[in-house]
């Protein structure tokens, strides 16, 4: 039989279907890092329209690796005046991307970390998410934060290549963490702020990260994001199979 005019696009359509009837509520088919690793989603008597959602929207697992957010004011001191991000690639969520600007981060050993890539649109906040080993390197004792909530948190020196920024707070080590939109917060039965875990399956180093944040929104993919230090520990490049699971009740009913 000629397969010539046959379409791919179809053929993984018509699996996905059959798979969605035969695992309905025990799982559900989807991909990490859109590399076609399975992933197995922990629920229970998903609704028809979830498990129709789940099988559109595949699960990506993504390396957060060291990166900065700035304000437009920040952009123009590090880059010059009327300076903008310049989109270099656009990343997983619609609208953001990497830019071609990269800065310079300075710690309180006067120990740097070059270019470390700027991620767009601009924010309200600079912002600097670093790893455990990157606080180490740089001196610095990084708080465990969600992106966004700075206060309180360490500060840093942005150098770039027409000007420096002084930061006296923003420098974070973001929690892991899954963002979701309103079929998927529906299909694993949680909401924004809970906390899931993550198994990942890899060759001798299957593990479990606990306390992944649920970061919900409108027009939002089924994302998780680690950082460095974390998809290292886990041995995500080599993963065969990961589960996000919701964590069930202690007795105590919490």
């Amino acid at each position: 039989m000629s397969t010539a005019t046959v379409n791919p696009a179809d053929v993984e359509r018509v699996v996905r279907e059959v798979l969605v009837r035969h695992l309905g509520a025990r799982s559900a088919p989807a991909s990490v890092r859109e590399s076609g690793i399975p992933i197995l989603r922990s629920v229970t008597e998903p609704t028809p329209a979830a498990v129709a959602a789940a099988s559109r929207r595949p699960l990506v697992v993504n390396i957060s690796a060291r990166h900065v957010h700035l304000t437009q004011e920040h952009v123009e001191i590090l880059f010059g005046p009327g300076a903008k991000l310049t989109p270099e690639k656009d990343l997983y969520q619609d609208g953001y991307f990497a830019a071609k600007e990269t800065v310079a981060v300075v710690g309180p050993r006067r120990r740097m970390l070059p270019n470390v890539r700027v991620l767009g649109p601009c924010r309200p906040d600079s912002q600097v998410e670093l790893a455990f080993t990157d606080g180490i390197s740089l001196g610095i004792d990084l708080p465990v934060r969600i992106s966004g909530d700075v206060k309180g948190t360490p500060g840093c020196v942005l150098m770039g290549p027409h000007g420096v920024v002084e930061l006296q707070q923003g420098v974070i080590r973001a929690m892991r963490h899954v963002h979701m939109g309103p079929e998927d917060l529906e299909y694993y039965g949680v909401r924004d702020g809970d906390l899931v875990h993550l198994r990942v399956e890899s060759p001798s180093c299957t593990t479990v990260l606990e306390d992944l944040a649920v970061r919900a929104g409108k027009g939002i993919k089924l994302e998780v994001h680690l950082d460095t230090d974390e998809g290292n520990a886990v041995n995500l490049e080599r993963a065969v199979q990961v589960e996000l699971v919701k964590p069930k009740p202690c007795a105590c009913g919490h």
